[in-house]
C-alpha cells in the first residue's frame, strides 16, 4: 500500500532523515519508536507531505506522491493525521469540529455529516459531548474528538504523531483504547509513540528509528524480547551507561570510583550494589597487566535493574579470572563473591570481561 524508497529530509546542514526505504501493507499497524530527535515525526509528515522530502520517493497504491502530475490533495484525503496538540477549533462545538471537513471537502450535506459524526462520537465514547466546546473537555477527550474528526474524512490510512504525549498519564489509557479498537477493524495505521507496552500489544511490526534511519524493524516479539542491534537493545532495556578510559598505570582510582558512585546515585542504584561495583572495579584493575589502553563501562538497565561492569583491555589473550581460585586469590574471591555471572572473551585483539553485579 505504501512504498518508500531512499527517503531523505534535510533542513540546511541538518540531516533528519537519510535513505529510508520500507514497505507498509494494507491493514498493518506500524508503531515507530526511538529516542527523541531521530526523525520519527518527520517521517510521518513526509508521508502526507506536510513536509516536502529532500529526496527519494513515496508511492501509495502505485500513485507516486512526489510526481508533479499527482493530485496531492486527493491523495492526502486518503490519509488522516492525529497530532500531539489536538488542533480543534476553539469556537466550534465538538459536532461542528467533526462535520466541518466532510461538508467543506467531501461535499456531504449537513444532516449526513452530523449523522456520521454522532456514530463516530459513540465509537470514541463521547456522544454526550457533541454540543460541548473544546474548552469544556479534558485532554483525553479532546484527543478522542481529534480521532473522530480524522475518521469523519473516511481515510484509508491513519497517522498518529505521539497522540498521548500531551496528556496527563490518567488520560493516556482512554486514547490508547480507541486506537486499539480501530486497529481491530483493519485500519492501516502508522503510530509514533513512546508507549512501549502499547506498541508491543498493538503492532503488526515495530520500526526502531535512530540517527534518521529505520535502524531495526520486526514483529513486536523480536524487537521487545530479542532485538538484534545494539542501539535497539539499549533503548528497549533503557540502558544507561558510564564510559571511562585508562591510558597509564598511574591512573586515578579514586576519581574513577567517584564517577561510578555519582552514576549509581543518579540512577538510584542501591548503595550495597554500588559498593559491590566499586570493589569489583578496583579488584579487576589490580589484575591487569597492560594499562596503556583500558576501557571501562558501567551499564544499568532500568527495565530489569541489572548493573553490568565491563573491562575491555589491550594485550595478549589472557583471562585474569581463572576458573580455579586458590587460597591466596583474595581479589578473585572478592570479585566472584560480588558478581552473579562472569564472562571472558577475546575479540578484535582485546580482552573483554563482562561482570554482572549482584543486586542483593
Amino acid at each position: 500500500m505504501i512504498r518508500i524508497r531512499n527517503l531523505s529530509k534535510h533542513y540546511g546542514n541538518l540531516i533528519v532523515l537519510k535513505d529510508v526505504s520500507v514497505d507498509i501493507r494494507k491493514g498493518e499497524v506500524i508503531t515507530v519508536i526511538g529516542p527523541s530527535g531521530t526523525g520519527k515525526s518527520t517521517l510521518l509528515r513526509c508521508i502526507n507531505l506536510l513536509e516536502a522530502p529532500t529526496g527519494g520517493s513515496i508511492t501509495i497504491d502505485e500513485v507516486p506522491l512526489l510526481d508533479k502530475t499527482t493530485n496531492v490533495p486527493k491523495i492526502r484525503q486518503r490519509m488522516g493525521m492525529v497530532f500531539q496538540s489536538f488542533n480543534l477549533y476553539a469556537h466550534l462545538t465538538v459536532l461542528e469540529n467533526i462535520t466541518l471537513g466532510p461538508i467543506k471537502l467531501l461535499h456531504k450535506n449537513k444532516s449526513e455529516a452530523e449523522s456520521k459524526a454522532i456514530e463516530l462520537l459513540k465509537l470514541v465514547g463521547l456522544a454526550e459531548k457533541a454540543h460541548s466546546l473544546p474548552e469544556e473537555l479534558s485532554g483525553g477527550q479532546k484527543q478522542r474528538v481529534a480521532i473522530a474528526r480524522c475518521m469523519a474524512m473516511e481515510p484509508e490510512i491513519l497517522l498518529f504523531d505521539e497522540p498521548t504525549s500531551a496528556l496527563d498519564p490518567t488520560m493516556v489509557s482512554e486514547v490508547l483504547a480507541v486506537i486499539r479498537r480501530l486497529s481491530k477493524e483493519g485500519m492501516t495505521m502508522i503510530i509514533v509513540t513512546h508507549e512501549m507496552e502499547f506498541a508491543r500489544n498493538i503492532s503488526s511490526r515495530v520500526f526502531y528509528m535512530d540517527e534518521g534511519i529505520i535502524y531495526e524493524e520486526g514483529p513486536p516479539d523480536q524487537i521487545f524480547e530479542n532485538p538484534v542491534r545494539k542501539k535497539t537493545r539499549a533503548f528497549i532495556h533503557r540502558i544507561r551507561s558510564l564510559d571511562l578510559h585508562i591510558s597509564s598505570i598511574d591512573y586515578d582510582l579514586y576519581a574513577i570510583q567517584a564517577e561510578m558512585l555519582t552514576f549509581c546515585d543518579k540512577h538510584f542504584i542501591p548503595h550495597r550494589v554500588s559498593d559491590f561495583a566499586l570493589l569489583v572495579a578496583e579488584e579487576v584493575l589490580l589484575l591487569q597487566k597492560d594499562y596503556s589502553d583500558i576501557h571501562l563501562k558501567l551499564s544499568y538497565s532500568e527495565k530489569d535493574g541489572t548493573l553490568n561492569f565491563v573491562c575491555d583491555s589491550a594485550g595478549l589473550p589472557e583471562n585474569p579470572l581463572k576458573e580455579e581460585v586458590g587460597e591466596d586469590d583474595i581479589g578473585l574471591k572478592l570479585i566472584l563473591g560480588r558478581c552473579q555471572t562472569v564472562e571472558y572473551s577475546f575479540e578484535n585483539n582485546r580482552n573483554i570481561l563482562l561482570l554482572k553485579i549482584k543486586n542483593s
